[in-house]
């Protein structure tokens, strides 16, 4: 826990030099631009807009909006809206009854869902290499839930749009992270390339369910790791105003 809590420490330190103008480069496989807002009194508005799926695809952070976005990261705000969601989580999952029979599932995504990506868009305009990718920080609050679901007995699918080659940097990712004793890591295999993450997620939910699992609820930062189709009882989707994935 204090080898955890120093890395995050380091993580903190450096994320609070990151700069404005590498952020702007901050794009995901373009799909579509968004030229609104041109106002940055609007720009609260267009995270709700990107957050609640109205934004529809978007290319890159729009320009005035920057700024906004880098306050919004780096502050309090982000941390408090992820918790939230984690609670939120929770709150539907003391519903759930779990069968015992090791098929009552929770989905959560990796990237910026259980570790951050934060540092390296702030600081070089990019998502982590794969030599990074074993060490992005956790996300605390996700943390915190992903235990607990360990604890009330639900088995722990991690189903993320990163590369089969890259699983042991994964695992050990993950490990540093805090995370462990996941039932099933799903990753991109050589079929899977060319699809969109939405299709590529759906065919794996869909999977799980043809083998008895039951999909109570599934996490994740972009809505392409929670529409399609089968769905998961209840969705819930974490803050992400950076970069949009199709």
């Amino acid at each position: 826990m204090i080898s955890i809590m120093r890395t995050l420490i380091f993580f903190l330190f450096v994320f609070s030099a990151c700069s404005e103008t590498l952020l702007r480069t901050s794009v995901e496989k373009p799909y579509r631009a968004s030229s609104f807002p041109e106002n940055e009194e609007l720009c609260d508005s267009w995270r709700l807009s990107v957050e609640t799926n109205n934004a529809g695809p978007w290319e890159k952070i729009p320009e005035v909006c920057v700024p906004n976005v880098i306050s919004y990261v780096k502050g309090d705000t982000y941390y408090l809206d992820s918790k939230v969601v984690a609670m939120e989580s929770l709150k539907f999952a003391n519903t759930v009854e779990i069968a015992g029979d090791g098929k009552d599932v929770w989905i959560f995504d990796i990237d910026d869902t259980l570790v951050s990506s934060v540092i390296y868009i702030t600081l070089h305009g990019r998502r982590p290499t794969a030599e990074e990718y074993q060490l992005s920080p956790p996300l605390p609050a996700s943390v915190w839930l992903y235990n607990i679901f360990l604890d009330r007995g639900f088995k722990i699918v991690l189903l993320t749009g990163r590369n089969e080659s890259l699983r042991e940097l994964t695992e050990t990712n993950l490990l540093f992270a805090g995370y462990n004793s996941w039932d099933r890591l799903i990753m991109r295999g050589e079929s899977d390339a060319d699809k969109t993450a939405t299709v590529y997620k759906s065919e794996k939910r869909a999977e799980l369910v043809a083998e008895g699992y039951k999909i109570h609820g599934s996490s994740g930062d972009q809505w392409s790791d929670l529409l399609g189709s089968p769905v998961a009882t209840r969705s819930f989707k974490l803050p992400n105003p950076m970069y949009y994935i199709p």
